[in-house]
């Protein structure tokens, strides 16, 4: 190919474009080396880019790789729409899950082993775990809830919304692999959840 020819393609890649090849090929690294095998180096040579591109988007290695793995779980995230907060519920959770032992949650757990010898990637993880896509698709099933008066308006609350997927990443640490019987799904569900959601309307 010409140097004119490579310098038009180039040009076109630029702002987002760039930006979406780059969480590409991070994501790739991670899902192919893990975390402790992406380096910039090998992130700007999938990506087809130089090393300077890359820094100044993300500074850090632990930077791109969460912004690669946030990128991987918000594309793949959909929120059930079942017609009831129940239904939507455990169809959000048991997708949560499967996710968990999915090649998404290989990455995930990789980071989080990781982030125990880096407190930079710690602190990124907590950030991003805080402004995830996740709990955005909790708060929206509580509003659908709220608007089809299944709960009262207090009940859409990011620290409600919280609730199932924390006791969800409980039940992963407690039982050391990513399975959780069905039955605990439920149960996190029917009689925690539900019944907090319900509980937000009293003395509101």
């Amino acid at each position: 190919m010409a140097p004119d020819q490579r310098r038009g393609t180039a040009t076109r890649r630029r702002g987002a474009a760039l930006e979406e090849a780059i969480l590409r090929a991070a994501a790739e690294e991670l899902r192919t080396v893990g975390y402790a095998g992406m380096t910039m180096d090998r992130v700007a040579q999938r990506a087809g880019t130089n090393k300077n591109a890359i820094y100044r988007r993300w500074p850090t290695r632990a930077a791109l790789g969460v912004a690669a793995y946030r990128c991987l779980a918000d594309a793949e995230l959909q929120v059930p729409d079942t017609g009831t907060l129940r239904g939507d519920a455990l169809a959000l959770l048991r997708a949560a899950h499967t996710t968990w032992s999915s090649p998404q949650g290989v990455v995930l757990r990789d980071l989080l082993a990781a982030a125990a010898d880096d407190p930079d990637l710690l602190a990124l993880l907590r950030e991003q775990a805080g402004g995830s896509g996740t709990d955005a698709a909790w708060l929206i099933l509580l509003e659908r809830a709220v608007a089809r008066g299944e709960a009262a308006a207090g009940a859409a609350h990011p620290r409600v919304a919280s609730v199932p997927m924390m006791l969800l990443r409980g039940e992963y640490a407690l039982r050391g692999l990513p399975e959780v019987p069905d039955e605990v799904l439920t149960e996190i569900v029917v009689e925690v959840f539900l019944p907090l959601v319900r509980g937000r309307g009293i003395g509101l």
